[in-house]
């Protein structure tokens, strides 16, 4: 085996980097499922992977560390260049990293590097007359965060964005009524009652694609997807569909995605039930009922809906369906 073809990497985990008054994200379009417009970067945080792929199959075989980068160095590599990078977005700044390895180790051949936000919440405080926002104080959030992908490697004409996906993860919503589940096998196996009405609990994942790889990061509010603004679709679909299964729903929160961001070529759903299990179903007098937690195991879910799929409902023309 070559090592051309021998699955050969080796980098560093939870690289926690905060840069403080980074660039704003500004110029964001609004969209009708949003309020989201930009951010203000006053904390740029994420925690960050990065993997090397290159010319170092000794380091391996024959102990010879000789064209070894340190782990440690890595770390301090992106540390440093936080302070270098002045643009607004996650993407950009891992591409901007990415770029400069290679630049630096010219036997690493690519580099790849995933980065989940940790996202901070500007706090309320007592101002003179009412609440204002504090432009000093935040609160570390626990709730979803931005994940981004980017990988740049060697090429002819010098460096090629060879991956690059953007995304929210660990998106947790639940709606309280108005979602079904019926209609599906029933046989000796079955113990599941069919469901007309109930609470449906979801986990989701929501990745999503470019059409043009190079736009994710350039810094171009114009054609930047935030991943804000998916998130908030994925609520409002939700909010609005009378869903017949949670695969029914991915894929409407994906036609919608794709409808808003023409400059996008799929959108990517990894998601799980964790709906409630029912207590006591009737409460005299009272609309609402008494939930629990499910027992494990739980149902999942992996689907892509794409540009073909808004062709395939009439949403989008054949012609529009594949941009260069």
């Amino acid at each position: 085996m070559s090592s051309q073809k021998r699955l050969m990497y080796y980098g560093k985990g939870d690289v926690f980097v905060f840069r403080t008054y980074q660039k704003p994200l500004d110029g964001i379009k609004a969209i009708p499922e949003s309020g989201f417009t930009g951010r203000n970067n006053v904390i740029f945080g994420m925690n960050a992977k990065i993997a090397l792929e290159g010319e170092f199959l000794e380091s391996f075989t024959k102990a010879d560390n000789s064209r070894v980068v340190a782990t440690d160095s890595m770390k301090n590599f992106i540390l440093r260049k936080a302070a270098e990078y002045h643009g607004s977005t996650f993407e950009g700044f891992l591409h901007f990293v990415c770029k400069r390895f290679l630049d630096v180790y010219s036997h690493i051949t690519a580099v790849e590097i995933t980065a989940d936000e940790i996202p901070f919440e500007a706090v309320q405080v007592a101002g003179d007359t009412h609440l204002e926002t504090s432009p000093l104080v935040y609160r570390h959030s626990r709730n979803e965060l931005i994940t981004t992908t980017v990988k740049v490697q060697r090429s002819k004409a010098g460096y090629e964005l060879a991956k690059q996906e953007s995304g929210i993860r660990d998106l947790h919503l639940i709606k309280v009524s108005g979602s079904s589940f019926y209609g599906y096998i029933r046989d000796e196996y079955t113990t599941l009652p069919e469901a007309k009405d109930r609470p449906l609990y979801i986990y989701l994942d929501i990745l999503y694609r470019y059409n043009k790889k190079e736009d994710a990061v350039a810094d171009n509010p114009a054609v930047y997807v935030p991943a804000e603004q998916v998130r908030d679709i994925a609520a409002s679909v939700f909010h609005e569909a009378d869903n017949k299964s949670i695969q029914d729903l991915i894929y409407r929160i994906g036609l919608r995605v794709l409808q808003r961001f023409p400059q996008l070529a799929e959108v990517q759903f990894l998601s799980n039930n964790r709906t409630w299990e029912a207590v006591i179903e009737d409460i005299p007098g009272y609309k609402g009922a008494v939930w629990t937690e499910p027992r494990p195991p739980y149902g999942f879910q992996g689907f892509v809906v794409s540009r073909q799929d808004l062709v395939n409902e009439g949403l989008e023309k054949a012609k529009e369906s594949v941009k260069a």
